[in-house]
Protein backbone atom coordinates (compact mmCIF):
# COMPACT_ATOMS: atom_id res chain seq x y z
CA UNK A 1 0.00 0.00 0.00
CA UNK A 2 1.72 3.18 -1.53
CA UNK A 3 2.43 6.12 1.67
CA UNK A 4 2.02 9.58 0.27
CA UNK A 5 2.68 12.82 1.93
CA UNK A 6 -0.15 14.36 0.71
CA UNK A 7 -2.63 11.60 1.92
CA UNK A 8 -5.68 12.82 3.35
CA UNK A 9 -6.81 12.05 6.82
CA UNK A 10 -10.61 11.73 5.10
CA UNK A 11 -9.91 8.15 4.42
CA UNK A 12 -9.27 7.45 7.99
CA UNK A 13 -12.67 9.55 9.41
CA UNK A 14 -14.10 5.96 10.81
CA UNK A 15 -11.25 5.54 13.01
CA UNK A 16 -9.96 8.55 14.27
CA UNK A 17 -9.75 10.86 17.17
CA UNK A 18 -11.71 13.33 17.35
CA UNK A 19 -10.06 16.93 16.13
CA UNK A 20 -10.27 19.87 18.17
CA UNK A 21 -13.08 21.15 16.78
CA UNK A 22 -15.12 18.02 17.09
CA UNK A 23 -14.21 17.58 20.53
CA UNK A 24 -15.29 21.10 21.68
CA UNK A 25 -18.96 20.10 20.11
CA UNK A 26 -18.66 16.53 21.83
CA UNK A 27 -17.47 18.17 25.38
CA UNK A 28 -20.50 20.89 25.16
CA UNK A 29 -22.93 17.97 24.79
CA UNK A 30 -21.10 15.81 27.83
CA UNK A 31 -20.92 19.30 30.21
CA UNK A 32 -25.01 18.99 30.13
CA UNK A 33 -25.19 15.27 30.32
CA UNK A 34 -27.83 13.96 33.19
CA UNK A 35 -24.11 11.84 35.01
CA UNK A 36 -21.84 14.84 35.21
CA UNK A 37 -23.20 15.96 38.47
CA UNK A 38 -22.98 12.33 39.40
CA UNK A 39 -19.63 12.09 38.08
CA UNK A 40 -18.84 15.24 39.35
CA UNK A 41 -18.94 14.06 43.02
CA UNK A 42 -17.21 11.62 42.69
CA UNK A 43 -14.16 13.11 41.34
CA UNK A 44 -14.03 16.33 42.87
CA UNK A 45 -16.11 15.38 46.78
CA UNK A 46 -14.75 18.80 48.32
CA UNK A 47 -16.10 21.11 45.47
CA UNK A 48 -19.56 22.29 44.06
CA UNK A 49 -21.67 20.04 42.42
CA UNK A 50 -21.57 21.72 38.96
CA UNK A 51 -17.37 22.12 39.02
CA UNK A 52 -16.87 19.04 36.52
CA UNK A 53 -19.78 20.77 34.33
CA UNK A 54 -18.31 24.32 34.39
CA UNK A 55 -15.41 22.70 33.79
CA UNK A 56 -15.87 21.52 30.84
CA UNK A 57 -17.68 24.27 29.67
CA UNK A 58 -14.11 26.19 29.33
CA UNK A 59 -12.73 23.53 27.31
CA UNK A 60 -12.55 23.87 23.55
CA UNK A 61 -9.70 21.49 22.75
CA UNK A 62 -8.16 18.02 23.26
CA UNK A 63 -5.03 19.41 24.99
CA UNK A 64 -6.98 21.06 27.62
CA UNK A 65 -9.20 18.10 27.91
CA UNK A 66 -6.38 16.65 29.37
CA UNK A 67 -4.91 19.24 31.34
CA UNK A 68 -8.19 20.17 32.95
CA UNK A 69 -9.87 17.08 33.43
CA UNK A 70 -8.45 13.63 32.35
CA UNK A 71 -4.92 14.15 33.92
CA UNK A 72 -7.11 15.20 37.24
CA UNK A 73 -9.06 12.13 36.82
CA UNK A 74 -6.17 9.36 36.54
CA UNK A 75 -4.58 11.58 39.82
CA UNK A 76 -7.94 10.59 41.95
CA UNK A 77 -7.77 7.05 40.26
CA UNK A 78 -4.23 6.49 41.77
CA UNK A 79 -5.29 8.59 45.31
CA UNK A 80 -8.35 6.61 45.95
CA UNK A 81 -7.74 3.11 44.70
CA UNK A 82 -4.00 2.22 44.45
CA UNK A 83 -1.48 2.19 47.67
CA UNK A 84 0.75 4.15 44.98
CA UNK A 85 1.80 4.07 41.35
CA UNK A 86 5.28 4.52 40.33
CA UNK A 87 7.40 4.52 36.74
CA UNK A 88 10.28 3.85 34.81
CA UNK A 89 12.33 4.31 31.64
CA UNK A 90 10.73 7.84 30.57
CA UNK A 91 14.17 8.17 28.85
CA UNK A 92 13.27 5.61 26.30
CA UNK A 93 10.41 7.59 24.94
CA UNK A 94 11.67 11.27 25.76
CA UNK A 95 13.58 11.63 22.06
CA UNK A 96 11.35 14.39 20.48
CA UNK A 97 13.19 13.76 17.24
CA UNK A 98 10.08 10.74 16.45
CA UNK A 99 7.42 9.07 17.68
CA UNK A 100 6.72 6.11 18.68
CA UNK A 101 4.52 2.70 18.54
CA UNK A 102 4.02 1.98 22.39
CA UNK A 103 3.04 -1.96 22.51
CA UNK A 104 1.57 -2.66 26.28
CA UNK A 105 0.44 -5.95 28.06
CA UNK A 106 -3.39 -5.22 28.85
CA UNK A 107 -4.67 -5.97 32.05
CA UNK A 108 -7.46 -3.26 32.73
CA UNK A 109 -9.16 -1.59 29.78
CA UNK A 110 -9.10 2.02 30.79
CA UNK A 111 -6.16 2.33 33.00
CA UNK A 112 -3.33 0.80 30.89
CA UNK A 113 -3.43 3.52 28.57
CA UNK A 114 -4.65 6.09 30.96
CA UNK A 115 -1.61 5.68 33.07
CA UNK A 116 0.67 5.50 30.35
CA UNK A 117 -0.99 9.11 29.12
CA UNK A 118 -0.91 10.35 32.88
CA UNK A 119 2.89 9.74 33.09
CA UNK A 120 3.76 11.27 29.91
CA UNK A 121 1.46 14.15 30.66
CA UNK A 122 3.60 14.98 34.11
CA UNK A 123 7.22 15.20 32.08
CA UNK A 124 5.60 17.10 29.48
CA UNK A 125 6.03 14.55 26.62
CA UNK A 126 3.59 14.33 23.73
CA UNK A 127 0.31 12.33 24.34
CA UNK A 128 -0.25 9.00 22.26
CA UNK A 129 -3.19 8.48 20.09
CA UNK A 130 -4.78 4.93 21.85
CA UNK A 131 -6.07 2.02 19.97
CA UNK A 132 -9.03 0.91 21.26
CA UNK A 133 -11.56 -2.24 20.40
CA UNK A 134 -14.86 -0.82 18.97
CA UNK A 135 -16.86 -3.25 21.32
CA UNK A 136 -16.63 -0.18 23.89
CA UNK A 137 -18.44 2.09 21.96
CA UNK A 138 -21.29 0.31 20.72
CA UNK A 139 -23.76 0.72 23.57
CA UNK A 140 -22.95 4.22 24.27
CA UNK A 141 -22.72 7.34 22.70
CA UNK A 142 -21.64 9.02 25.75
CA UNK A 143 -18.42 6.51 26.19
CA UNK A 144 -17.89 6.89 22.18
CA UNK A 145 -17.90 10.98 23.12
CA UNK A 146 -15.19 10.44 26.04
CA UNK A 147 -13.00 8.03 24.62
CA UNK A 148 -12.68 10.05 20.70
CA UNK A 149 -11.87 13.00 22.80
CA UNK A 150 -8.97 11.01 24.47
CA UNK A 151 -7.91 10.09 21.42
CA UNK A 152 -9.53 7.13 20.63
CA UNK A 153 -8.56 5.21 17.61
CA UNK A 154 -10.81 2.89 16.36
CA UNK A 155 -10.06 -0.66 16.08
CA UNK A 156 -12.80 -2.70 14.52
CA UNK A 157 -14.10 -5.87 15.76
CA UNK A 158 -16.32 -8.56 15.11
CA UNK A 159 -16.73 -8.91 11.29
CA UNK A 160 -16.23 -10.84 8.58
CA UNK A 161 -12.71 -12.08 7.49
CA UNK A 162 -12.84 -10.03 4.22
CA UNK A 163 -14.00 -6.85 6.49
CA UNK A 164 -11.55 -7.60 9.39
CA UNK A 165 -8.62 -7.80 6.00
CA UNK A 166 -10.14 -4.19 4.85
CA UNK A 167 -9.76 -2.47 8.21
CA UNK A 168 -6.36 -3.70 9.41
CA UNK A 169 -5.56 -2.33 6.02
CA UNK A 170 -6.52 1.25 7.22
CA UNK A 171 -5.37 1.05 10.44
CA UNK A 172 -1.99 -0.17 9.43
CA UNK A 173 -1.57 2.67 7.41
CA UNK A 174 -2.89 5.14 9.61
CA UNK A 175 -0.39 4.29 12.74
CA UNK A 176 2.75 4.20 9.97
CA UNK A 177 1.24 7.33 8.67
CA UNK A 178 1.21 8.80 12.01
CA UNK A 179 4.50 7.62 13.48
CA UNK A 180 6.56 8.55 9.99
CA UNK A 181 4.73 11.92 9.28
CA UNK A 182 5.50 12.57 12.95
CA UNK A 183 1.61 13.30 13.90
CA UNK A 184 1.32 11.36 16.91
CA UNK A 185 2.53 8.19 18.95
CA UNK A 186 0.53 5.28 19.31
CA UNK A 187 -0.55 3.01 22.33
CA UNK A 188 -1.79 -0.17 21.14
CA UNK A 189 -2.08 -3.47 23.64
CA UNK A 190 0.32 -6.50 22.82
CA UNK A 191 -2.98 -8.95 21.94
CA UNK A 192 -6.31 -8.08 21.37
CA UNK A 193 -8.30 -7.72 24.87
CA UNK A 194 -7.08 -8.30 28.36
CA UNK A 195 -4.58 -11.11 29.32
CA UNK A 196 -6.98 -12.91 31.44
CA UNK A 197 -4.80 -15.57 32.92
CA UNK A 198 -1.49 -13.77 33.38
CA UNK A 199 0.78 -14.78 30.43
CA UNK A 200 1.34 -11.70 28.65
CA UNK A 201 2.32 -12.82 24.99
CA UNK A 202 2.12 -10.80 21.80
CA UNK A 203 -0.35 -11.75 19.01
CA UNK A 204 1.58 -12.31 15.77
CA UNK A 205 -1.20 -11.27 13.77
CA UNK A 206 -0.93 -7.55 15.36
CA UNK A 207 2.74 -7.63 13.78
CA UNK A 208 1.18 -8.99 10.29
CA UNK A 209 -0.66 -5.95 10.61
CA UNK A 210 1.67 -3.19 11.00
CA UNK A 211 3.81 -4.62 8.01
CA UNK A 212 1.10 -4.59 5.72
CA UNK A 213 1.15 -0.49 5.26
CA UNK A 214 5.03 -0.54 4.57
CA UNK A 215 6.50 0.01 1.16
CA UNK A 216 10.21 -1.02 1.78
CA UNK A 217 11.57 -4.04 3.05
CA UNK A 218 11.01 -5.91 6.06
CA UNK A 219 13.67 -4.01 8.59
CA UNK A 220 13.04 -0.64 7.57
CA UNK A 221 9.17 -1.17 7.50
CA UNK A 222 9.80 -1.91 11.18
CA UNK A 223 12.48 -0.02 12.46
CA UNK A 224 10.23 3.21 11.23
CA UNK A 225 7.62 2.36 13.54
CA UNK A 226 10.05 2.69 16.66
CA UNK A 227 8.62 -0.29 18.60
CA UNK A 228 8.57 0.50 22.33
CA UNK A 229 7.15 -2.62 24.59
CA UNK A 230 6.15 -1.60 27.63
CA UNK A 231 4.61 -3.48 31.24
CA UNK A 232 2.36 -2.39 33.64
CA UNK A 233 1.73 -4.48 36.65
CA UNK A 234 -0.59 -4.53 39.80
CA UNK A 235 -0.71 -5.89 43.17
CA UNK A 236 -4.06 -6.25 42.92
CA UNK A 237 -5.31 -7.34 39.18
CA UNK A 238 -8.33 -5.42 37.71
CA UNK A 239 -11.19 -7.35 37.65
CA UNK A 240 -9.86 -10.56 38.92
CA UNK A 241 -12.78 -12.52 39.95
CA UNK A 242 -14.25 -11.72 36.47
CA UNK A 243 -10.84 -12.86 34.61
CA UNK A 244 -11.23 -16.02 36.03
CA UNK A 245 -15.12 -16.78 35.59
CA UNK A 246 -14.33 -16.31 32.45
CA UNK A 247 -11.69 -18.77 31.82
CA UNK A 248 -13.78 -21.17 33.47
CA UNK A 249 -17.30 -20.73 31.69
CA UNK A 250 -14.90 -21.01 28.39
CA UNK A 251 -13.65 -24.16 29.31
CA UNK A 252 -16.59 -25.86 28.65
CA UNK A 253 -18.68 -23.62 26.25
CA UNK A 254 -18.44 -19.99 24.33
CA UNK A 255 -18.23 -17.33 26.50
CA UNK A 256 -20.62 -14.24 25.22
CA UNK A 257 -20.53 -10.95 26.76
CA UNK A 258 -23.93 -9.72 28.21
CA UNK A 259 -24.82 -6.34 27.05
CA UNK A 260 -22.78 -3.66 28.63
CA UNK A 261 -20.30 -5.89 29.96
CA UNK A 262 -17.06 -4.17 29.12
CA UNK A 263 -18.78 -1.09 30.65
CA UNK A 264 -18.99 -2.69 34.01
CA UNK A 265 -15.34 -4.12 33.54
CA UNK A 266 -14.32 -0.28 33.06
CA UNK A 267 -16.13 1.06 36.38
CA UNK A 268 -14.50 -2.34 38.31
CA UNK A 269 -11.27 -1.72 36.99
CA UNK A 270 -11.23 1.84 38.13
CA UNK A 271 -13.13 1.63 41.43
CA UNK A 272 -11.49 -1.88 42.42
CA UNK A 273 -8.37 -1.62 45.05
CA UNK A 274 -5.59 -2.18 43.23
CA UNK A 275 -2.46 -2.08 46.06
CA UNK A 276 0.68 -1.36 43.97
CA UNK A 277 0.64 -0.01 40.48
CA UNK A 278 4.22 0.21 38.32
CA UNK A 279 4.55 1.20 34.82
CA UNK A 280 7.90 0.46 32.62
CA UNK A 281 8.62 1.57 29.68
CA UNK A 282 10.99 -0.43 27.75
CA UNK A 283 13.90 -0.35 25.87
CA UNK A 284 13.09 0.35 21.83
CA UNK A 285 13.44 -2.90 19.64
CA UNK A 286 17.29 -2.33 17.99
CA UNK A 287 18.03 -2.28 14.48
CA UNK A 288 20.46 -5.79 15.51
CA UNK A 289 16.64 -7.45 16.83
CA UNK A 290 14.91 -6.46 13.60
CA UNK A 291 18.13 -7.29 11.26
CA UNK A 292 17.99 -10.50 12.82
CA UNK A 293 14.47 -11.43 11.97
CA UNK A 294 14.30 -9.98 8.69
CA UNK A 295 16.70 -12.69 8.01
CA UNK A 296 14.15 -15.27 8.38
CA UNK A 297 11.79 -16.87 6.63
CA UNK A 298 8.06 -16.01 6.20
CA UNK A 299 6.32 -16.11 9.90
CA UNK A 300 9.79 -16.87 11.65
CA UNK A 301 10.49 -13.10 11.56
CA UNK A 302 7.22 -12.43 13.01
CA UNK A 303 8.25 -14.69 15.42
CA UNK A 304 11.62 -13.28 16.02
CA UNK A 305 10.09 -9.70 16.39
CA UNK A 306 7.17 -11.27 18.90
CA UNK A 307 9.85 -12.66 20.58
CA UNK A 308 11.62 -9.40 21.47
CA UNK A 309 8.60 -7.71 22.40
CA UNK A 310 7.15 -10.67 25.17
CA UNK A 311 10.84 -10.36 26.26
CA UNK A 312 11.46 -6.56 27.02
CA UNK A 313 7.33 -7.16 28.86
CA UNK A 314 8.23 -9.79 30.84
CA UNK A 315 11.81 -8.37 31.75
CA UNK A 316 9.42 -5.38 32.64
CA UNK A 317 6.97 -6.73 35.33
CA UNK A 318 7.59 -5.45 39.09
CA UNK A 319 6.87 -8.70 40.52
CA UNK A 320 4.64 -8.03 44.57
CA UNK A 321 4.09 -9.89 47.56
CA UNK A 322 0.38 -11.26 45.82
CA UNK A 323 2.79 -12.82 42.83
CA UNK A 324 5.05 -14.52 44.87
CA UNK A 325 2.79 -16.14 47.26
CA UNK A 326 0.11 -17.32 44.85
CA UNK A 327 3.05 -19.11 42.90
CA UNK A 328 3.86 -20.73 46.08
CA UNK A 329 0.42 -21.57 46.85
CA UNK A 330 -0.63 -23.13 43.64
CA UNK A 331 3.50 -25.13 43.55
CA UNK A 332 3.43 -26.14 47.10
CA UNK A 333 6.69 -24.56 47.71
CA UNK A 334 7.79 -21.92 49.79
CA UNK A 335 10.49 -20.55 47.33
CA UNK A 336 9.73 -17.22 47.27
CA UNK A 337 8.74 -16.99 51.29
CA UNK A 338 10.60 -14.14 51.93
CA UNK A 339 8.60 -11.99 49.97
CA UNK A 340 5.61 -12.31 51.91
CA UNK A 341 4.66 -12.89 55.51
CA UNK A 342 1.93 -15.69 56.76
CA UNK A 343 -0.04 -12.41 57.23
CA UNK A 344 0.14 -12.12 53.89
CA UNK A 345 -1.22 -15.05 52.84
CA UNK A 346 -4.21 -14.89 55.36
CA UNK A 347 -5.30 -11.88 53.82
CA UNK A 348 -5.00 -12.60 50.47
CA UNK A 349 -7.07 -15.80 51.13
CA UNK A 350 -9.97 -14.19 52.60
CA UNK A 351 -10.11 -11.68 49.83
CA UNK A 352 -9.61 -14.46 47.20
CA UNK A 353 -12.84 -15.88 48.82
CA UNK A 354 -14.36 -12.58 49.00
CA UNK A 355 -14.14 -12.23 45.50
CA UNK A 356 -15.28 -15.53 44.78
CA UNK A 357 -18.57 -15.16 46.70
CA UNK A 358 -19.38 -12.24 43.98
CA UNK A 359 -20.12 -14.54 41.39
CA UNK A 360 -22.50 -17.51 41.02
CA UNK A 361 -22.02 -20.85 43.34
CA UNK A 362 -22.77 -22.89 40.03
CA UNK A 363 -19.28 -22.86 39.42
CA UNK A 364 -16.77 -25.23 40.47
CA UNK A 365 -14.64 -23.43 43.41
CA UNK A 366 -12.04 -25.32 43.13
CA UNK A 367 -11.32 -24.61 39.81
CA UNK A 368 -12.07 -21.17 40.19
CA UNK A 369 -9.99 -21.02 43.07
CA UNK A 370 -6.82 -22.32 40.68
CA UNK A 371 -7.88 -19.99 37.65
CA UNK A 372 -7.69 -16.68 40.57
CA UNK A 373 -4.43 -17.95 41.78
CA UNK A 374 -2.51 -18.53 38.56
CA UNK A 375 -3.84 -14.98 37.26
CA UNK A 376 -1.40 -13.85 40.29
CA UNK A 377 1.25 -16.91 39.80
CA UNK A 378 1.99 -16.54 36.25
CA UNK A 379 3.89 -13.74 36.11
CA UNK A 380 6.51 -15.19 38.45
CA UNK A 381 6.59 -18.26 35.80
CA UNK A 382 6.77 -16.36 32.78
CA UNK A 383 9.79 -14.20 34.90
CA UNK A 384 11.22 -17.73 35.70
CA UNK A 385 10.67 -19.69 32.27
CA UNK A 386 12.85 -16.27 30.87
CA UNK A 387 15.51 -16.58 33.12
CA UNK A 388 16.27 -20.01 31.58
CA UNK A 389 16.00 -19.47 28.35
Amino acid sequence: MKMAETDSLDEFAGIAPYTDEEASVAIAKLAGHRYTKLISKYLFPHERWDYLANMLKEVHTVDEFQRAVVSKAVAWVIDTSTDGFTYEGVENVSDLSHKYLMMSNHRDIVLDPALTQYVLFRHGLPQTEIAVGDNLIKDSKTVEALLRCNRMVTVVRGVSARELYLSSQVLSKYIRQGITSDRASMWIAQRQGRTKNGIDVTEQGLLKMFDMSGTKGFKDNFEELHIVPMSISYEYEPCDIRKAREILISRTQKYVKKRNEDMHSIIMGIRQQKGHVHLHIGKPLTSEEIEAASLCDKNDRYQLIRHAVDRRVIEGYKLWKTNYLCYDLVNGTHKYAEHYTDEDVAAFKKYMEHRMGKVERSLDRDELRDIFLKIYSNPVLSKEQLAEE
